[in-house]
């Protein structure tokens, strides 16, 4: 059977481009025992994906040149030859970009979606949802009436921090990179208070009048000019989470920002960086609590679907602009 899958044809040098991606047709194997065929419903895009195209040593292997991009999808199984999966059922794992492809099956989570859609799994009840749920809870640990700061506030993770924050009672300021999304944050999200750092003529300022009893938490997506802000308003004490540094993703070389370690020492504060997959031995902790908040209204959760496969590379750089709201996904 011929498919069609996206590999990554070279390494990026700064900033990913389309030249970096090239569509190919393969023929698939045969399906072996314990493996099932799986047609995907939706890709998710990520910006942990930026760090895996480099030849670099990390938390995860790189993707090679010449071989498919992998990441999180949801998938409806075609063909089976394991009993743990039967047609039809919908599973979510870690798939190549392709139009179809054969996996373990043991290798799948299956999942239920009469209690949510199947998007959520790729979500707020997958990866970004635990990977805030964790970060925030495990390391931040809010207590009410502190104040908690989120950059990256209307991404896929950001989303939620900022409303499990509000859950437990602190005062939550989020950093955005639109006027759009700082009225979503305020709106539909709880925030209290926005910041849109694209535009803001002080940061450090507007920081300080938007947090008058300064940062006991934060929650750190982005790095860069806005971190260093944030970090000289922490209180003693305060607990700095460290999740993501897309500012710092497509860097050719390190940069050199603010000495910010006398603050922390000063303070007495906790920095500690994490991978969700620290924490995989309380998925089930963290997702049953989330689907709860879900089923309760108390979270709520926003996508940005793109549609068509072949708008998987545009998906993946557009989150480097800014153009996903909630989590970037997109659907075939």
């Amino acid at each position: 059977m011929e498919i069609t899958q996206i590999v990554l044809a070279s390494r990026p040098k700064g900033n990913p481009s389309k030249e970096n991606f090239r569509f190919e047709k393969v023929e698939l194997p045969a399906l072996q025992d314990g493996q099932v065929l799986l047609e995907p419903h939706f890709f998710s895009v990520d910006p942990y994906m930026r760090g895996r195209m480099n030849d670099a040593k990390s938390y995860t292997p790189p993707f090679q040149v010449d071989a498919p991009l992998e990441g999180g999808v949801v998938a409806k199984v075609l063909e089976s030859r394991s009993e743990a999966l039967q047609p039809g059922d919908v599973v979510l794992g870690a798939l190549p970009w392709a139009t179809q492809s054969i996996a373990e099956a043991k290798k799948l989570q299956k999942i239920d979606t009469s209690l949510a859609p199947a998007s959520y799994y790729l979500g707020i009840l997958g990866m970004p949802g635990l990977t805030a749920y964790f970060g925030l809870l495990d390391i931040g640990q809010p207590k009410e009436g502190e104040t908690v700061v989120v950059s990256g506030a209307a991404g896929a993770v950001g989303m939620v921090v900022g409303q499990i924050a509000k859950l437990k009672g602190c005062r939550v300021v989020g950093l955005a990179g639109s006027d759009e999304k700082v009225e979503l944050l305020k709106k539909e999200f709880g925030y209290d208070e926005v910041i849109n750092y694209k535009t803001t003529q002080d940061l450090r300022a507007d920081l300080q009048a938007a947090c008058p009893n300064g940062v006991d938490v934060y929650f750190d997506n982005v790095g860069g000019e806005i971190t260093d802000a944030v970090i000289s308003l922490i209180n003693f004490h305060a607990r700095l989470a460290i999740c993501g540094q897309i500012a710092h993703y497509n860097d050719e070389k390190p940069q050199q920002g603010p000495r910010f370690l006398p603050l922390i020492l000063t303070r007495s504060a906790l920095i500690k960086g994490f991978i969700v997959s620290n924490y995989h031995a309380r998925f089930p902790e963290g997702m049953q609590q989330l689907g709860t908040w879900v089923k309760e209204g108390k979270l709520h959760y926003q996508e940005t679907i793109v549609e068509g496969f072949d708008q998987l590379p545009e998906a993946f750089l557009g989150l480097f602009t800014g153009q996903n709201q909630g989590k970037m996904l997109v659907k075939v």
